[in-house]
Parts: C-alpha cells; sequence; structure tokens
C-alpha cells in the first residue's frame, strides 16, 4: 500500500536524508505526479510515493548504489516491491544487471518495466536539485556517461512524454 507523503518524508528523515535531498524529492514527486496526471495507466498514490522516496539511500551515501541501498531499506522495513522497484530502477534511465555489476553494484536488473518506475526515472531526469530542466539540459550535463546511455535517457523521455500526453 503507498504510503501518505507526511510519513515518507518522516522515513526520509528517518533514514539520514538532508533537506536538500527531501527538497529534492519533493520537486521530482510534484513533477512525477503531473505525468501520472496524464496517464490513465498510472497509479498516482504509487507514483507519489515511489517519487518521495525514490532518493533515500542518500540518507547513507551519494554514489550510484544509494537506489540499490535506498531499495535494500524499504524492502527490510516491508514495503510492497512495487515502490521498492520504483526506488531501485530511477538511476539515470535504468541499469542492466551486466551495467550494474561493471558499476561494482550487486547484478540486478534495475530497468524501468512499468509506466510508474519510468515516470518517476523521467521526472528524476528533469529535476536538478529542485529545479525544473528540459531532457536536453539533463542530457547535456550528463556527458560524462556512455553515449548508450544518453540515449536511452532520452528514448524514456520520449516514452513517457508519449504515453502522458
Amino acid at each position: 500500500m503507498p504510503e501518505g507523503r507526511e510519513r515518507c518524508i518522516a522515513l526520509l528523515k528517518e533514514a539520514g536524508c538532508s533537506p536538500k535531498v527531501i527538497t529534492h524529492c519533493r520537486a521530482v514527486c510534484a513533477c512525477a505526479e503531473e505525468y501520472a496526471r496524464g496517464c490513465a495507466l498510472a497509479d498516482p498514490a504509487l507514483v507519489v510515493t515511489g517519487a518521495l522516496l525514490h532518493d533515500i539511500g542518500r540518507g547513507s551515501t551519494h554514489a550510484i548504489d544509494h537506489a540499490q541501498r535506498g531499495a535494500d531499506l524499504l524492502r527490510e522495513k516491508g514495503f510492497p516491491e512495487q515502490v521498492v522497484r520504483i526506488v531501485e530502477c530511477h538511476t539515470g534511465a535504468g541499469l542492466t544487471a551486466d551495467e550494474c555489476t561493471l558499476l561494482g553494484l550487486a547484478p540486478r536488473d534495475c530497468m524501468p518495466r512499468t509506466i510508474e518506475e519510468k515516470i518517476v526515472t523521467h521526472a528524476d531526469n528533469l529535476i536538478a536539485g529542485s529545479k525544473r530542466v528540459t531532457i536536453d539540459e539533463s542530457i547535456a550535463s550528463a556527458i560524462h556517461l556512455p553515449k548508450k546511455i544518453r540515449r536511452r535517457m532520452y528514448r524514456l523521455a520520449v516514452e513517457v512524454e508519449l504515453l502522458t500526453q
């Protein structure tokens, strides 16, 4: 069952997330809600919960493993797998198990598959800190990433935009 907004914020604080991370999570949530409202297939409550909690792992690390750490924390707390997967899959435009291995992460499939996972991932790509940016700006700021990852970000953006019109 998706959690209420205040409970999610309390969980972020309990996990050690800074006010800056919490502000970012709120901004991602607002953006993701806009997309969820435009998509009859999306579960808005699930999108809100996933968006608010997507960076809960940043309470313990700001490294690439924050998504897996956050997912593990939520699993330990008994969260539904639908919420856990949003947290686990939100990095960039997702990571394959092989990419996770190459990055020193647990070899898990962390590719967004459901519409809620895709909406939150895309919304996170559109929020820099707490400021909304375009997908072009987001991809330009990710110039250090391999070209195939940047292409994946763009394809995800197109898919979400088309599904949520």
